[in-house]
């Protein structure tokens, strides 16, 4: 039931709408608001659901994973199944007050705490006397705090009985991106859920679903562009896009992606990455150059040339345009002719010379001089996977056979004045 593929055609909640003289930001405004609205973590929404119908549900959980993908959403949500008026149901109803209340935050016994700011062990002994008080209307009092690995060492000790034996009436949701600096005590007192990066895919079909309901267009490169940048954010891809919507009053376009990312485009960054491949260094400084005057930012250009690096060697060891993450799936014929040219072994070291330069410039304000010095670095690499060949020629079961002979390979002069030396003592 809870399976099934996320769906970008979902009605949007009347908790969404907002007067006209405050606006919410995109990544606010469609949050969603059930388990089906939920982008990805389909193994989260489904064990959660199973809880509500089993009746099993537990006292503490932890959600975990990187920013951006739905923890505090999916703590939100399920607040909201466990409360709803209607519920404990696995799809809330979003009408009750106790829905609306606790989609905008303002509900009395759902407690949302940020990690960070209240982090001392007098707030969490405040927190450890309320949940003697039942809920006010609700059938759960429920504490949601987020980036709890904040919390001081004394805060989690404070916390820890009442975590293992929390009143009936009292649930608790942690949400952090770091679960490794939670104490073994608190971890193993939480069902753990792991929220993973979401899809590019997933991310894309989200995109396109938003800019149809704000009533704009976009070409789908772009948004493939914002879907790739987020690096498995859902909530950074709506940020970008926000931006965009800002930037830009019509058809949304790779140019203004770039132009707002300061990054270029992939098709000008492979005809760069041919410069290198040929050891023109004449030609890639002056591509460089071209790029400063576009205004790319070289810390991006940098993260740019390094993702195109990786395009390469996986085209150079046979991966399909599918796992092309930083070139369009159309350029793909092209990815694979450069990573010939280059060849494996000069791909890896081109990018451990990257990454080399990309820890440095944390360390400069030269950042200019520090891309364009790596660049010649680049151009200047020997061609490894000649070096390998012959290595392998040595290694031949033939050269093997031929250095366990009483051969000699000399050049001809010396070869010929042995011959001689030969004949004279016979």
């Amino acid at each position: 039931m809870m399976d099934h593929d996320d769906s970008s055609s979902h009605s949007e909640s009347p908790s969404r709408a907002v007067a006209n003289d405050r606006y919410v930001v995109v990544a606010r405004r469609y949050r969603p608001q059930t388990f089906d609205e939920l982008v990805g973590q389909q193994h989260v929404r489904k064990a959660l659901a199973n809880a509500i119908e089993t009746n099993r549900v537990g006292h503490a959980y932890l959600f975990a994973g990187p920013r951006g993908t739905g923890k505090t959403t999916t703590a939100r949500i399920f607040a909201k199944a466990l409360n709803c008026a209607t519920g404990p149901a696995i799809s809330p109803c979003n009408q009750c007050d106790i829905c609306v209340d606790i989609s905008e935050g303002a509900d009395v016994d759902v407690i949302e705490i940020d990690g960070a700011s209240n982090n001392s062990v007098e707030e969490v002994r405040t927190l450890r006397e309320n949940c003697t008080i039942r809920p006010a209307r609700c059938r759960f009092k429920i504490y949601i705090i987020d980036e709890v690995h904040m919390l001081s060492k004394a805060a989690f000790n404070a916390l820890l009985k009442t975590l293992e034996e929390p009143p009936q009436h009292v649930k608790f949701m942690f949400c952090t991106t770091d679960p490794d600096k939670l104490p073994i005590t608190v971890l193993s007192r939480c069902q753990r859920f792991d929220l993973s990066p979401v899809d590019e895919s997933k991310i894309f079909d989200r995109l396109k679903f938003i800019l149809a309901s704000e009533n704009r267009q976009a070409d789908d490169d772009a948004i493939s562009i914002l879907a790739r940048r987020a690096y498995g954010s859902l909530r950074d891809s709506q940020s970008l896009l926000e931006q965009l919507l800002s930037f830009s009053s019509g058809n949304i376009t790779v140019d203004d992606v770039h132009q707002l990312l300061g990054t270029t485009d992939s098709g000008k960054l492979l005809d760069f990455m041919e410069s290198l491949a040929s050891r023109d260094a004449n030609s890639a400084l002056k591509m460089l150059s071209e790029f400063w005057k576009i205004g790319v930012e070289p810390e991006r250009l940098s993260e740019q040339i390094l993702g195109i690096y990786r395009d390469l060697l996986s085209a150079s060891v046979g991966c399909s345009a599918e796992l092309m993450h930083y070139s369009q799936p159309a350029e793909f014929p092209r990815v694979q002719q450069v990573a010939e040219k280059f060849g494996k072994h000069t791909l890896l070291a081109s990018l451990e010379i990257m990454q080399e330069m990309m820890r440095r410039v944390q360390a400069t304000t030269k950042v200019r001089i520090l891309v364009e010095t790596a660049i010649v670095r680049l151009a200047s690499l020997e061609e490894l996977d000649r070096i390998e060949h012959w290595l392998n020629v040595l290694q031949s079961p033939a050269m093997k056979d031929f250095a366990k002979s009483d051969l000699l390979i000399a050049p001809a002069g010396v070869a010929t004045q042995l011959v001689t030396t030969q004949k004279k003592m016979t």
